[in-house]
Protein backbone atom coordinates (compact mmCIF):
# COMPACT_ATOMS: atom_id res chain seq x y z
CA UNK A 1 0.00 0.00 0.00
CA UNK A 2 2.90 2.32 0.78
CA UNK A 3 4.38 1.69 -2.71
CA UNK A 4 1.07 2.68 -4.33
CA UNK A 5 1.05 5.90 -2.32
CA UNK A 6 4.64 6.62 -3.36
CA UNK A 7 3.83 6.01 -7.04
CA UNK A 8 0.78 8.28 -6.79
CA UNK A 9 2.77 11.09 -5.18
CA UNK A 10 5.60 10.72 -7.72
CA UNK A 11 3.11 10.75 -10.62
CA UNK A 12 1.41 13.86 -9.23
CA UNK A 13 4.71 15.68 -8.87
CA UNK A 14 5.76 14.64 -12.40
CA UNK A 15 2.46 15.83 -13.91
CA UNK A 16 2.73 19.09 -11.98
CA UNK A 17 6.25 19.57 -13.28
CA UNK A 18 5.22 18.97 -16.88
CA UNK A 19 2.25 21.33 -16.45
CA UNK A 20 4.48 24.04 -15.00
CA UNK A 21 6.95 23.54 -17.84
CA UNK A 22 4.13 23.89 -20.40
CA UNK A 23 2.86 27.07 -18.75
CA UNK A 24 6.33 28.63 -18.64
CA UNK A 25 7.16 27.72 -22.24
CA UNK A 26 3.84 28.63 -23.88
CA UNK A 27 5.02 30.92 -26.73
CA UNK A 28 3.41 34.32 -27.11
CA UNK A 29 1.93 36.19 -30.04
CA UNK A 30 5.19 37.92 -31.00
CA UNK A 31 7.00 34.56 -31.03
CA UNK A 32 4.36 33.22 -33.41
CA UNK A 33 4.59 36.28 -35.64
CA UNK A 34 8.36 35.79 -35.98
CA UNK A 35 7.90 32.08 -36.72
CA UNK A 36 5.12 32.66 -39.27
CA UNK A 37 7.01 35.49 -40.99
CA UNK A 38 10.10 33.31 -41.35
CA UNK A 39 8.04 30.37 -42.65
CA UNK A 40 6.12 32.50 -45.16
CA UNK A 41 9.17 34.34 -46.51
CA UNK A 42 11.01 31.04 -46.90
CA UNK A 43 8.01 29.60 -48.78
CA UNK A 44 7.76 32.65 -51.04
CA UNK A 45 11.46 32.53 -51.89
CA UNK A 46 11.63 28.78 -52.48
CA UNK A 47 8.31 28.25 -54.24
CA UNK A 48 6.80 31.44 -55.64
CA UNK A 49 10.03 33.17 -56.71
CA UNK A 50 11.35 29.99 -58.32
CA UNK A 51 8.05 29.46 -60.15
CA UNK A 52 8.02 33.11 -61.31
CA UNK A 53 11.60 32.89 -62.55
CA UNK A 54 10.72 29.76 -64.52
CA UNK A 55 7.94 31.62 -66.30
CA UNK A 56 9.80 34.88 -66.94
CA UNK A 57 13.48 34.01 -66.93
CA UNK A 58 16.12 33.43 -64.27
CA UNK A 59 16.91 37.09 -63.60
CA UNK A 60 13.49 37.58 -62.02
CA UNK A 61 14.27 35.17 -59.18
CA UNK A 62 16.81 37.47 -57.53
CA UNK A 63 14.46 40.46 -57.82
CA UNK A 64 11.63 38.43 -56.36
CA UNK A 65 13.75 37.33 -53.38
CA UNK A 66 14.88 40.92 -52.79
CA UNK A 67 11.26 42.06 -52.94
CA UNK A 68 10.30 39.42 -50.35
CA UNK A 69 13.13 40.52 -48.05
CA UNK A 70 12.15 44.17 -48.45
CA UNK A 71 8.51 43.38 -47.70
CA UNK A 72 9.30 41.30 -44.60
CA UNK A 73 8.12 43.99 -42.09
CA UNK A 74 4.86 44.34 -44.02
CA UNK A 75 4.44 40.56 -44.09
CA UNK A 76 4.85 40.45 -40.30
CA UNK A 77 2.20 43.19 -39.87
CA UNK A 78 -0.24 41.30 -42.09
CA UNK A 79 0.33 38.14 -40.07
CA UNK A 80 -0.16 40.08 -36.82
CA UNK A 81 -3.45 41.55 -38.07
CA UNK A 82 -4.80 38.29 -39.51
CA UNK A 83 -3.97 35.93 -36.62
CA UNK A 84 -6.29 34.85 -33.84
CA UNK A 85 -4.62 33.33 -30.77
CA UNK A 86 -6.49 30.93 -28.52
CA UNK A 87 -4.48 30.71 -25.29
CA UNK A 88 -5.15 27.53 -23.32
CA UNK A 89 -2.43 28.39 -20.72
CA UNK A 90 -0.55 25.11 -21.34
CA UNK A 91 -0.39 25.72 -25.10
CA UNK A 92 -1.78 28.12 -27.71
CA UNK A 93 -3.50 27.63 -31.04
CA UNK A 94 -2.95 30.25 -33.74
CA UNK A 95 -5.28 30.65 -36.73
CA UNK A 96 -4.05 32.83 -39.59
CA UNK A 97 -5.83 33.69 -42.84
CA UNK A 98 -3.67 35.26 -45.51
CA UNK A 99 -5.20 36.92 -48.54
CA UNK A 100 -2.26 37.56 -50.84
CA UNK A 101 -2.13 39.27 -54.25
CA UNK A 102 -2.09 37.18 -57.39
CA UNK A 103 -0.31 34.91 -58.40
CA UNK A 104 0.17 33.79 -54.79
CA UNK A 105 -2.82 31.76 -53.55
CA UNK A 106 -4.67 32.55 -50.31
CA UNK A 107 -3.96 30.38 -47.28
CA UNK A 108 -5.39 29.46 -43.92
CA UNK A 109 -2.98 28.09 -41.31
CA UNK A 110 -3.56 26.49 -37.94
CA UNK A 111 -0.55 26.18 -35.67
CA UNK A 112 -0.07 24.91 -32.14
CA UNK A 113 2.56 26.45 -29.90
CA UNK A 114 4.04 24.67 -26.88
CA UNK A 115 7.49 24.27 -25.31
CA UNK A 116 8.60 27.42 -27.24
CA UNK A 117 8.06 25.51 -30.51
CA UNK A 118 5.46 25.71 -33.25
CA UNK A 119 3.86 22.98 -35.30
CA UNK A 120 1.62 23.91 -38.23
CA UNK A 121 -0.86 21.07 -38.42
CA UNK A 122 -3.16 22.50 -41.07
CA UNK A 123 -2.38 24.60 -44.13
CA UNK A 124 -5.22 25.03 -46.59
CA UNK A 125 -4.93 26.78 -49.89
CA UNK A 126 -8.07 28.48 -51.22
Amino acid sequence: MEALHLVTVFSGVALGGVGACLILTNPGQSDYESYATEALTTYLKQEVCVQASGNFGGFLSSYCKTFVDTGRPHIQKVIANKTIRQNYVLFSIYETELFLPSPVPNYQFETIGAFQQFYTYQADQF
